[in-house]
């Protein structure tokens, strides 16, 4: 909840791992405490608009730009922050597929036994792609839709899912999975992740310093370290 002393931000899990290095890197700096709650994105949206009480907002940008028309962030507050791929991801030591091209990955998405995304963008993304690849009816039976705030790695790891889609930000620090690599350039989902500042926030200044951060040089090696390029 938002306080008078504490920087309050619900974020989206695709960002968890990288704002609690943010964090922490900016608090070595500025004594002002920070908290950090992340969850699925819908959830998220719907805590925030439902009136909860946040200073900082960071999800996708038109989940942030949405808010913004729903009163619930600031107008003009908006800072894109980073922007995210989607990468894909197999059991650890399992058999990896070819995924060099659009054609190739869509014969491993013919041949996996269970498929698993998210809710969120990416999810989104994907759904249009078997739709045009002219798939979609025959892989529907095969996908495992991770729940909102469970990470799709985590059941690749568990052998739920054999060929699992998610951001790299998410995949990253999964262990038990092997990453195979991005989805090709032609048909790369590249997600925006934006903050706001919330309506209901006393502390513009504070907030204001913190994004400042965020977006700044010293920021950027955290960024990639986590699989994310600079917006």
């Amino acid at each position: 909840m938002a306080s008078n002393n504490n920087i309050s931000i619900i974020s989206s899990m695709a960002t968890r791992q990288v704002l609690a290095e943010l964090v922490a890197q900016f608090q070595q700096t500025c004594a002002q405490p920070v908290s950090l709650e992340s969850v699925g994105g819908v959830d998220a949206a719907r805590r925030v608009q439902g009136g909860e009480a946040f200073d900082v907002v960071i999800l996708a940008a038109n989940a942030i730009e949405q808010l913004t028309q729903a009163g619930r962030i600031v107008p003009g507050s908006q800072v894109d922050l980073v922007h995210s791929g989607v990468s894909i991801a197999v059991q650890a030591g399992a058999k990896r597929p070819d995924i060099s091209s659009e054609e190739a990955l869509r014969q491993a998405v013919l041949a996996a036994r269970t498929l698993g995304y998210s809710t969120g963008p990416s999810g989104v993304h994907l759904v249009k792609l078997f739709e045009r690849w002219g798939i979609a009816d025959a892989i529907k039976s095969r996908i495992v839709l991770a729940p909102p705030g469970v990470p799709v790695g985590s059941l690749v790891a568990n052998g739920e899912v054999e060929l699992g889609f998610q951001q790299l930000s998410e995949l990253i620090h999964q262990d038990g999975i092997d990453v195979l690599g991005p989805l090709p350039p032609a048909i790369q989902i590249t997600t925006t992740f934006s903050a706001g500042l919330s309506t209901t926030s006393t502390q513009a200044r504070a907030v204001s310093a913190l994004l400042d951060f965020m977006v700044s040089p010293a920021a950027i090696p955290i960024l990639r370290r986590n699989g994310l390029e600079p917006a």
